[in-house]
Parts: structure tokens; C-alpha cells; sequence
């Protein structure tokens, strides 16, 4: 019994150290790119959306062909996005991203990793796909970020 006491204290205290504690607020300008991307995306302005993207880039997505690179790359996934949407009867999809989990900004490169959640309608019914991970790189130019990839990853 004691053991087993012993035992159960010292898997909980592993679970509590190793378990993933939020990130400080990310770098107000990196988020704020990719809270442009996000707000583009959900109100379907893939304009502003686009705008957000590096002149190469590189996607990774749960959709086919699952990854773009190159200087189409972010409005190639759109286009494969939409197709794949209409294909699978998915309208009014939005994301959602919370606080980073975890961050790396050092001189013009930064690496952000968010929780997600994609919300949308698949054949008329509300689906929700939560546990998300959306994992973004980004560069500064002179005037300001741009991604220069990211990957959506399920759970």
C-alpha cells in the first residue's frame, strides 16, 4: 500500500513538473500578424489574409496535399482549402487561437506555438475540432512581420 502510495505521488509530481505552462505574452507585433492571418481567414478577406504572408512560404495542413511552399504557397493552400471545403460540404469555418504556449523571438525570427480550435458547419451541422496545434514562423522585414510558414496540426 505504500509503495503504491509512494508510487501514485511520484507519477503525479512528474506529471505536474513536465506539464506545459503558458508562454509570457508573445511579441505584440508577431501576434498581432497573426491575428491579421486569423481575422483575414475568418472573415473570408484573403486579401489581408495574404497580405500577412512572406514573399516564400511553406504550409503544412490535414488536408490534401497537406503541404505548399514557394512564393504561391499560402494562396495555393487557400485555393486547396476551398476546394477541399466544397468537396466535403464545410462552410463557415473560423479559428480560434488562445495564448502561445510557446515563443521564440531572437533579432528578425520568431517561432510561435498556439493552441486552436477550427469551428465550422459540414453539411449544415456545427462541428468543432478543438486540441489543435497551429505552429507559425515568421521573419521581420523592415516595416514588419510576415509568415514565412506554418503548420496545423490535429490532435
Amino acid at each position: 500500500m505504500k509503495i503504491t502510495k509512494t508510487l501514485a505521488l511520484a507519477t503525479l509530481a512528474i506529471a505536474i513538473t513536465s506539464a506545459s505552462v503558458p508562454a509570457a505574452s508573445a511579441d505584440p507585433a508577431v501576434m498581432a500578424t497573426i491575428q491579421q492571418f486569423i481575422n483575414g481567414f475568418n472573415r473570408g478577406d484573403t486579401k489581408a489574409m495574404l497580405a500577412t504572408c512572406a514573399t516564400e512560404a511553406s504550409v503544412i495542413d490535414d488536408f490534401p496535399p497537406h503541404e505548399w511552399q514557394g512564393a504561391a504557397a499560402c494562396a495555393d493552400w487557400y485555393a486547396a482549402y476551398t476546394a477541399t471545403n466544397e468537396k466535403e460540404g464545410i462552410t463557415n469555418g473560423i479559428v480560434t487561437v488562445g495564448k502561445p504556449w510557446y515563443q521564440s523571438v531572437s533579432g528578425n525570427r520568431a517561432y510561435i506555438v498556439l493552441p486552436a480550435t477550427f469551428a465550422f458547419k459540414q453539411h449544415g451541422k456545427p462541428v468543432t475540432e478543438s486540441n489543435a496545434v497551429f505552429t507559425v514562423t515568421l521573419r521581420k522585414s523592415a516595416t514588419s512581420w510576415r509568415i514565412t510558414g506554418w503548420a496545423w496540426s490535429d490532435h
